[in-house]
């Protein structure tokens, strides 16, 4: 049988993660396998959370107090869980007893939360290509403005180039370009300038 592996979290160090600590170790989490973070929800960087997640072996069972302290958001939180699943851990919460992946009916319930999180992925798909088709309608197009031949930008790069006392790597640098943003400017500086 593989082993409990603890996570908690609260969101300011001000907060107090005893309540949750308390839980986890009432249900069989041994200290030194209970990982803490004092940051925001919201953040991608959580150093606790990365080192719970290496610390978990196929077989173990990754336990938290609540949903609310493992995942940003729900999508979040379903990919998390499924990269568990798929490594081979089980997930529980404590508080949230009908999420329980060692149990047929934890499981039906984390796969209809996942079926919830997939459909408003679709949902926010599916404004985002409303929103550009209604743009694209009313005239807009999307992308960076097209640049000109005579474009002091494209002129200046030409310049430098033409004049061969800089390579390449030294005009990006001067100009605080990327290469490939240099060598499009080098192609439009050849393209005639069209009428405006």
């Amino acid at each position: 049988m593989g082993k409990l592996v603890g996570y908690a979290r609260v969101s300011t160090e001000e907060q107090d993660v005893d309540l949750q600590l308390d839980a986890l170790r009432e249900a069989g989490c041994r200290d030194e396998l209970i990982f803490v973070d004092k940051v925001s929800g919201a953040r991608t960087k959580r150093p606790g959370l990365d080192a719970c997640i290496d610390a978990l072996e196929p077989g173990d069972t990754l336990l938290v107090w609540r949903l609310d302290r493992l995942g940003r958001s729900m999508p979040h939180l379903v990919t998390l869980i499924q990269e568990l699943l798929e490594k081979g851990v089980a997930f529980r919460s404590l508080r949230d007893g009908a999420i329980d992946t060692t149990s047929a009916s934890g499981e039906l319930v984390f796969h209809i939360f996942s079926a919830l999180a997939q459909f408003e992925r679709r949902l926010v798909q599916e404004r985002t290509n409303a929103g550009l088709s209604a743009a694209r309608a009313r005239g807009r197009k999307g992308g960076r403005k097209p640049i000109r031949g005579d474009d002091p930008r494209v002129k200046t790069a030409r310049r430098m180039h033409r004049d061969h006392e800089l390579s390449v790597k030294q005009i990006c640098k001067t100009l605080d370009i990327s290469r490939a943003t240099f060598y499009r400017y080098l192609a439009v500086a050849s393209e005639p300038t069209p009428a405006p």
